[in-house]
């Protein structure tokens, strides 16, 4: 949990210091800044900003770099340090690292805000890291492996937009490339298949109380991005002639995809009450006995945009149980009886937990009341840290009835004052 926070130069705040408690409620203006000190936070944790990907677009007018400094409860020190080419220096208890999950994994940030809300429409990008970031904070091996397919897949790339001829000694190369893509799919795969089994549960629990009236309806399915009965390396060599005219590798782990189906009501399943007040009608003609096929689509086609907001916050909010509970899940899915544990697979064992950060950008304008009340009576019953953004004091009053001790914020033109 961060208990101090130092920011220089992003965007309006040129230098701000805040003491952090459990819950933290920043108040201000749209412009004011507030939402450039979740900016800051998840910047430290990610490496990245949530609003633009080049540091230039963040780093204050006028100056060379942003930095943010955090210490932690357990006394810890976390730094980043982004300059407007890129350039990057890290710091962990003031010696430098060299790798960004290192700073990921001593401070896990979850992100809900408006920009989130458009996750079922977009490409599978955003909902493929929905579970990397699951499975990177609960399997040890999970990381080593995807920086390894994540390079490969990057020479198969360049090679494939180079010609649509190769040389032999291109082929070879290429052959091993595959090799090496085939074994670490097998592994990413195992880790997000794993972990995906045991997210269901806590996301239908979450549906059951953002959406009740959904919940038999709603089902998630994780798609790998492959054939996984057989050996990726054989499927590439199968399609290496389109890749070649695509110029891109289009089968692997870099396309999988997590699926939000809608399930119509099976109506066999209706109550007796139903049935006889649907056969003692004249004008009734449907056999109730008799089962309608099942219609299955993407949740996305179905629900209204305020229904689709609610489902993206239980699929973000359903995470933290998950991550926070080092006992098996409720209702989890042992394959033929086996434990989580598989033979031969590398640090296959569940990591330490960190306390998870909690970013909520403008929330009161994205979900209604009692969605709001639904999610912060979850958050205030889990072991994680709570940075929120509200134009009005509005929230205050249902803040302060979860909350003993939350600290409260105002942010006007990049000036930070305690409340």
């Amino acid at each position: 949990m961060i208990e101090r926070l130092q920011i220089s130069h992003l965007r309006n705040l040129t230098q701000v210091s805040l003491q952090s408690a459990a819950c933290n409620v920043i108040i201000g203006a749209n412009g004011s800044g507030k939402t450039s000190l979740l900016e800051a936070i998840f910047l430290l944790s990610r490496g990245k900003s949530f609003r633009h990907h080049q540091p230039k677009r963040y780093i204050q007018h006028h100056q060379n770099a942003v930095t943010v400094h955090a210490r932690l409860n357990d006394s810890s020190t976390l730094a980043i340090q982004k300059q407007a080419d890129a350039t990057t220096v890290l710091r962990l208890n003031q010696t430098t690292v060299y790798n960004q999950s290192i700073l990921t994994e001593q401070l896990p940030t979850l992100l809900i805000d408006p920009s989130t809300m458009d996750m079922l429409e977009q490409g599978s990008a955003s909902r493929r890291q929905l579970l990397d970031w699951l499975v990177f904070h609960m399997k040890q091996g999970f990381h080593p492996q995807w920086v390894a397919y994540q390079r490969l897949l990057k020479q198969r790339n360049s090679l494939l937009k180079k010609s649509r001829h190769l040389t032999q000694v291109q082929l070879a190369e290429l052959k091993s490339w595959d090799k090496g893509l085939s074994n670490h799919a097998a592994l990413i795969h195992h880790y997000r298949e794993r972990i995906f089994t045991e997210w269901q549960p806590y996301f239908a629990e979450s549906i059951a109380q953002l959406l009740p009236a959904y919940a038999e309806q709603l089902s998630l399915s994780y798609n790998a991005g492959y054939d996984t009965s057989v050996a990726l390396e054989v499927q590439l060599n199968e399609r290496l002639e389109q890749d070649l005219q695509l110029g891109y590798t289009r089968i692997g782990n870099h396309r999988a995809d997590i699926h939000v189906h809608w399930r119509s009501i099976d109506i066999s399943e209706t109550t007796s009450d139903d049935k006889k007040d649907a056969n003692s009608s004249p004008t009734a003609n449907t056999d109730l006995n008799t089962k309608l096929p099942i219609l299955k689509e993407q949740a996305a086609n179905v629900l209204s945009r305020g229904e689709k907001k609610l489902l993206i916050t239980a699929l973000r909010l359903s995470q933290l149980p998950l991550l926070l509970n080092d006992e098996k899940p409720p209702l989890a899915i042992e394959k033929d009886g086996n434990s989580d544990t598989v033979p031969n697979v590398p640090n296959s064992h569940i990591k330490s937990r960190a306390t998870p950060v909690v970013l909520l950008d403008d929330i009161t304008a994205e979900l209604d009341d009692r969605a709001i009340d639904i999610l912060l009576s979850t958050l205030a019953q889990l072991p994680c840290q709570v940075f929120m953004t509200s134009l009005t004091e509005d929230i205050l009053p249902l803040v302060h009835e979860y909350w003993s001790e939350p600290k409260m914020f105002h942010v006007k033109q990049g000036s930070l004052t305690i409340l």
